[in-house]
Formats: structure tokens, sequence, C-alpha cells
């Protein structure tokens, strides 16, 4: 068997044919399956799903009926005119037409080649018609007897199995795998194929392999199924089907292949992309529901959406999430469902202005309720002037959600594809889905936490309140600008969801106004699966359909939060694999916009990148700002925990609070800290900083992990341990779930005017000395410990003399220290008011006579 980098040049060698091959020269059972849609000629690679368009116009008719001729080695096809015509197609994509006076004028939309050259062609009845096209046959072009079936199928391809010799066909709407006897036409219904039950799609195009394996693709959806050695199977008979790959939608299609060409098939458990289409076990459509991949039912809900892309996310999104976490939000599964919006529809008027509830797809999908999950934060940080979401649920776990956003002037600004892919997520696959014979883009994205969905973005512009006119594309300059925009993003965990959810959206878009004009363009075929900073370099995992061998990147990058913009651009060298990783030498970043262009994609790939952020709790309103800059740094200690890039300078005067945090990534989404034992950093100022870890699983601001240290005028390193970080509900934290990093200053009572400097974070392992190790001495004791207002410090002083109360954190730091006049006897001091964060501390009484030492526990 041929490995898969050769089975790939097979697929790109299609693309270097010249002149210079023979006008007559065949197939010869290639790997490729080739898709005629009207006039034009797609090679696609079954494993991926993978299609590349190898020939415009080959005629001025539409092609249909196709199949390979395993006596000739030409792919055989029938043209729609009623001049009784089929064609012969060589390598190099001539055609040589051929006039059959015994086959009908119309309806030849049905066909295939058996072994010894005989070309079966049917329409919509039971007549089978048949031509000789065996070169070798002295019948060679006579039409043969006609066949009758003993059933009328409503099906629109079938394809020869190589192993029997048999025809296999799939009926729409019963989704029954049928086997046809060429010899008399007899037809055998062996029974509905599991993996379509409950769908409704044109199967217009399917395929064998020389194993036996019934390859049937959905025109709607692009979703290409297999039905395992049907040569075996009888009517009742358990059947053996699944998905295999996603590829593009299509109308008016058929398919051929050579049925005796190998398909390469995934391992589901060794690790190994064994059939070359990039993606590894679980990942692979191929392996979906086996026992070693489960099927992930739920999806990302709407209420996390909205926020994915262009140089401003960092900022927006970081404080729309900085606000999510101090107010403990947290997204209500239980939440009164949502009523049929269509309910309304009727009683609306033609002069009144569309509303976003107009447009949501409600209660279309079996066993579900919708639950409002609007995200209106995105009010105010991007260019949405309405926002309405629904999360679909089914089982109390979310299995679609849709987004809907009402712009003006311009289209919505963010495109969930651009930036995930980028923030540990995948985009697996770029195909269409075919709605109303128009091809939308799909995208299927694996999520950080494994669940997977597929993604439509579909806008409605409202032209002078009269007629919208629907678009989608990748690219968002494609879109037109100065109507009302409409914008729905649909995603759902499967791709007939998606494709249900986006039918009725159109519906609801045409109920409302007529449509237009539809304006789509094509998914790229040349991108990024996925990409992944580390220590100044981005690493991008490339998928290459074309075979392409240079890449242009042209782009912007800023180094730091407060810096101005600066233009990249690249040309870098491809392999022409269909998979490989190129690594970006970025430098340290803060954010990097770019498009990916190759010379063979006639759309370009546009991705989106942002560190974690820096931003400041503008919270209260008499925070005035003089100075604010974060900066790149040197000397970054990389090698050792997590570092987090770029050090900030804040200059300012608030009465009540202020505060700079910073994310460990744009989503804040949660790190672990678990493997370390110390928060490393380098700070100058004055006054007390408190330092807060924020835990996604910890709702209440108030009990987020939280220490205090005394800054000092002169920069310095800080190394605290996680253990000196204490909630006041006195519960443990792990710090598992950590999302940033918060510092806090108070003013006290009166103005208060700050300045201070951090940066180098670094969570690391070090060996930390704990005071708590220290022995306890008679004669000193706070009471009550824990400690409230009330505590009091007690102790006995053998001598009347000054002495320094020192209360120590766990890292050994001073964090107080209270000169006193000590007597003779038993002396107190209250410490229920020195306001001591939570935690575990060491209060040690120091004089010329005595050294006494207790613990304090502050919850």
């Amino acid at each position: 068997m041929k490995t898969k980098l050769q089975l790939f040049a097979l697929l790109i060698s299609l693309l270097s044919a010249t002149a210079l091959n023979a006008q007559e020269e065949p197939f010869n059972c290639d790997y490729n399956a080739y898709l005629f849609q009207f006039n034009d000629v797609y090679a696609l690679n079954l494993a991926s799903g993978a299609s590349i368009l190898v020939a415009e116009d080959i005629t001025t008719e539409r092609i249909n009926a196709a199949g390979y001729n395993p006596t000739d080695g030409y792919i055989w096809g029938s043209l729609s005119s009623s001049d009784r015509k089929i064609v012969r197609i060589g390598k190099n994509f001539n055609v040589t037409e051929f006039i059959i006076p015994t086959l009908p004028t119309s309806g030849r939309y049905i066909g295939d080649i058996s072994a010894d050259g005989i070309y079966y062609l049917k329409g919509s009845g039971t007549t089978i018609y048949r031509v000789n096209i065996n070169p070798e046959s002295p019948d060679y072009l006579n039409g043969l007897p006609n066949l009758t079936m003993n059933d009328n199928l409503n099906t629109h391809d079938w394809a020869f199995n190589a192993v029997d010799g048999m025809l296999y066909t799939v009926e729409k709407g019963s989704n029954i795998l049928y086997r046809v006897d060429p010899a008399d036409g007899t037809v055998n219904a062996i029974g509905e194929v599991p993996i379509l039950s409950g769908l409704n799609y044109t199967y217009g195009a399917v395929y064998f392999d020389a194993d036996g394996r019934f390859y049937v693709s959905a025109n709607q959806t692009g979703t290409l199924y297999v039905i395992q050695n049907v040569q075996n199977l009888e009517p009742g008979s358990t059947m053996d089907s699944n998905l295999f790959a996603f590829g593009p939608a299509s109308s008016s299609n058929d398919g051929a292949r050579c049925p005796t060409a190998p398909v390469p098939q995934e391992d589901c458990t060794n690790g190994i992309d064994d059939d070359g289409d990039g993606l590894v076990d679980c990942d692979d459509p191929s392996c979906s529901g086996v026992a070693a991949c489960p099927v992930v039912e739920a999806t990302s809900g709407a209420s996390e959406g909205g926020l994915e892309s262009n140089n401003r996310l960092g900022d927006a999104i970081s404080k729309r999430n900085y606000n999510r976490s101090k107010n403990g939000f947290k997204f209500d599964p239980t939440a009164q469902p949502v009523l049929d919006s269509r309910m309304t529809l009727k009683s609306k008027s033609a002069s009144t202005t569309p509303e976003l509830a107009d447009f949501l797809p409600i209660n279309i999908l079996p066993d579900t309720e919708s639950i409002e999950s609007t995200p209106g934060d995105l009010i105010g940080i991007t260019n949405a002037t309405d926002i309405l979401a629904i999360d679909i649920m089914r089982n109390g776990a979310p299995i679609a959600a849709v987004l809907g956003l009402k712009t003006e002037n311009q289209v919505y600004e963010h495109t969930k594809y651009i930036c995930d892919r980028l923030l540990g997520g995948e985009l697996l696959n770029v195909a269409t889905i075919m709605i109303e014979e128009t091809p939308y883009i799909v995208s299927q994205i694996k999520n950080p936490d494994g669940s997977q969905e597929f993604v439509v973005s579909i806008t409605a512009a409202l032209i002078e309140n009269t007629e919208f006119d629907v678009e989608s594309h990748w690219n968002l300059e494609r879109y037109s600008e100065g109507n009302t925009y409409y914008t729905f993003q649909i995603w759902a965990n499967k791709i007939d969801d998606l494709y249900t959810l986006g039918e009725e959206f159109l519906r609801l878009v045409e109920l409302q106004r007529p449509i237009r004009d539809i304006y789509t363009s094509n998914p790229p075929e040349v991108y990024v699966r996925k990409g992944q900073y580390n220590n100044g370099e981005l690493i991008l995992t490339m998928v290459n359909k074309t075979g392409s061998e240079e890449v242009t990147i042209n782009g912007g990058i800023r180094y730091a939060e407060t810096e101005e913009i600066q233009t990249v651009s690249a040309n870098l060298a491809l392999t022409g694999e269909y998979s490989q990783e190129l690594n970006l030498n970025t430098g340290a970043l803060y954010d990097l916009g770019f498009r990916i262009e190759s010379p063979e994609s006639t759309t370009a790939d546009d991705l989106f990148f942002s560190d974690g952020v820096w931003g400041i709790d503008e919270a209260d309103s008499t925070l005035a700002i003089s100075e604010y800059e974060v900066s790149a740094q040197e000397d970054m200690d990389y090698e050792n925990g997590i570092y987090l890039e770029r050090g900030v300078r804040l200059q300012a005067g608030f009465e009540n609070y202020t505060a700079i945090y910073r994310s460990f990534n744009p989503r804040f989404r949660p790190v672990s800290l678990a493997d370390f034992n110390a928060f490393e950093f380098e700070a100058m100022g004055t006054g007390t900083m408190e330092i807060t870890l924020v835990q996604s699983n910890i709702t209440d601001w108030a009990d987020q992990p939280r220490t205090q240290i005394s800054l000092e005028e002169v920069y310095k390193t800080y190394t605290l341990g996680l253990s000196s970080f204490s909630r006041a509900s006195g519960i443990e934290s792990d710090f598992s779930l950590t999302t940033q990093v918060v510092f806090t200053f108070e003013a006290g009572a009166s103005l208060r005017q700050l300045k201070v400097e951090i940066g180098k974070l670094n969570f690391k392992t070090v060996e930390l000395e704990d005071p708590a190790d220290l022995p306890e001495v008679n004669g000193i004791e706070a009471s009550p410990n824990p400690i409230t207002g009330a505590s009091q410090l007690y102790w006995n002083s053998d001598a009347k003399e000054d002495q320094t109360v020192n209360i120590y954190n766990t890292l050994g730091q001073v964090v107080l220290k209270i000169e006193v006049q000590a007597t003779v006897g038993m002396n107190q001091l209250p410490i229920g008011e020195l306001n001591l964060p939570n935690g575990v501390y060491i209060v040690n009484v120091l004089g010329a006579q005595q050294t006494a030492s207790t613990k304090l526990v502050v919850q």
C-alpha cells in the first residue's frame, strides 16, 4: 500500500498536469475520488475530506452519472443535454463526446460502470439503461437491452463494489441501503444505515474502496459516511456504519472513483496519523463513537462567546472577564426557557424594524429547550448595539448555541474561529454546508476541554428596511458596509443540528423581509489548524490542501499593551505536505494579528493571538491616572515555572482603592499552579500591596486567596510561598484553577497618590524557610485565636524594658513591627484591630531579657 505522502502526491500532481500529458491519458485507478459539480471537477481525498478544484468548465453542459471505467482507466459521464451524449474524460480533463441513440433524452443522473465495462445509467424511474464502453468489445459504444428494477428508489447515485460485482445505493428519506443485481435489476433492501437514521439528505456521490467499504456523501453537509463490508450484509444484518470525514457540501453533484483503490484508515488508539489527514486518533471523525473515543455531547455556551478577534481583544475581553470574576458570574442552565419567537411573527408589520428575537431558531431541535444566555457585557466593548443569545439544552447540557448581534454600518467585528485555535483550540476542518443551494463556510473546532463543535456565521444586511442581503465570509473585509446588520453565530456539537439551525435562521430572515441577494465566499485551503505561543515563538500547525510551497504572512504586532502596532511581513517556504509545523520567531509579544496567503488558495486565513493581559480596575470613579505603561522585559526566566511576560508601571491618585491585574491568558481560562510552591516577582513602591490569586471555582470575591506585603522604594525581588495566600473562609486552596493575579492598593482615610512598578512575574518551585516550624515558647498567647476584632496578645515580661512585637508571615517576612514599653508581669496588646489578611502568622516578642513566640490564625 502506498504511504500517505504518496497518496497526497497523487492528489497534488493533478494541479501540475500540462499539455505534455497525452490527450488520451487515462486515470488508471489513482487513489482520488472525483466529485463533479455542474461542469467542474474536484479531486477528493476520502480520508481527510479535503477537495481541490482540478478542472473548470470542462464541458459546456452539466456532467452527471459519473463513473470509473475499469476497462480503459477513464472516467465517463452523461451530459444534461437532450442529445443523448455521454463523455469520456482523461486525466488532463480533455473530454470526448459520444452520442448513444438508445439513451433517453433526459433524466440520466445516476450511473456507474461494471468491471467488464458496462455503463449502467438511470433516472427517477425503474428503467436501467446500459451502454457497452469496453474498448475491447465488439459492441463498444453500443446500447444494450434495458433492465427494469423491481422497486422504484429515491436515490441519486450508485456504485459498483469490486468485491461482489453488485451495485449499491442509499435512498433519501428512508436511509435504506439497497443492493441492485446488475444481471437483472433485482433490488434487495439491506436495511436502514444506523449512522444516517433520522437524516433527510441527498446522497449525490457514493464511492467504494478495494475492501468493500461503501462511502456515502451527503450533499447538504458534505459529511462522508462509511458502511463496512457491504458485500457481507444480508437483510436484517447488523450494519457497521460511522462518520468518516467532513468534506465540502455540494449540489448537482456526482462522484466517481476506482473501486479497487484502497482508502487509508485511522487506527483510533495508536497515537499516529495513520490516514494522512493531520488528525490523530479521537480527533479523526472516523473514530467518533468508537469505544476508545466516546462522543462528547456538550458544547460551549453563548454566554462565553462574542469576543474572538482583532487588536482590541486583549483590552476588551480582559475588562469583561475581570469584572465577571469580581462579580462571581456564572451562567445558570436552569433559567427560564425562552418562548418560541415565531409565535409573534404573524403580528409583525413590514414597516417595523426587525429585532434579534425575530431570527432566533427556537424549539427546532427535538427534545431540547432554549435558555437565554445573552452576554450583555459585550455592549460598549464591541461594535454591537444589541445582543441576544440562547443555549439550546438537552438533558441539562448545551448541545448548541445561537449568538445574535445587531450592528450599524458594518458587520460584527469578531468571528469565533479566528482566535480559538491560538488559545488552546484546534480548527479540525473547514468546509461548507449547503443551505438552499448556497454554500456557507462551516468550521469544526475542538475546544481546550476536548469538546467539539461546528460553527457557521451568517449575516443579514437590512437594505433600506425593505429587503435583506445575506452574507457569509471568512474574511471580514468582504462584507458590505453602510447597512444595519444582523449577524448570527451558530454552533452545535453535531453538523446535522447546525444545518437545521442555519436553515431555520434563513427561513426566519425571509419571513421578515425578502432576500434580494446572497453573497458567500470560499473557505481557505491553506490555513492554521492550531497554534501555540511559547517563550517568544509562535508554533503553527498548518493544513495545506493545495500542496502550496510558500505562504506570505502580513500583520501587525504589539510588544506590550500600551505600545503602538508595528507591521510585520514574511515569506515562508512550505514542504507541500498536507500538514506541517511552522515556527515563527516573534520575540516576547502582547498580541499579533496576521493574514496567511497562498498563491493557490482563493481565500486568505486570518488569525489573531493575544497573550494574557495587564489591566487596571477602574471601578473607583475618583481614579486619576497620570502614568500607565506596560513594557517588555529582558532576562526572563523561561526555564523555571510559569513566566508572565511584561512589566507594568502605574502612577495614579484615588480615594478608595485601585487594582492592577494580570491574566494568564486572554480568556481568563484557569491554569494549574499545583506543581509550584512560590510566586516570585519584582516590585517597588510605597505602602501595603494586597496580592490575590483568583480561582475560577470561587465565586465570592472576598474569599479569594490573598496575602499582603509592604513595598519599598527600591526595586526588590519578593518570593511568596503559595501557602501564605489564605481565604476568608479558612478553606485551603490548591491553586489548580488560577486565572489571574490582582495587585490591590487601599487609599485609607484620604486621597492616596500611588506610584508602583511590578514585573518579572514567575510561578516556580524554590526552597522556602517556614517559620511555622519554630518552637513555641511558654508565656505568650493570643485570645481569642483564631483572631477576631476583640483578640488580645498576652505575655509575661521579667523586666520593664522596650520590647518589639514582630509579626511574620509563613515565609519569615516581617509584615508588621510594633514597639512597646513592657512592664514586669502580664502585658497585653490589642491585635484584633490590626486588620491582618487571612492566613497563618508567627508573632514574636523580642526584648533584652527574653524572647517568646506563638502562632496566630486570621480567618
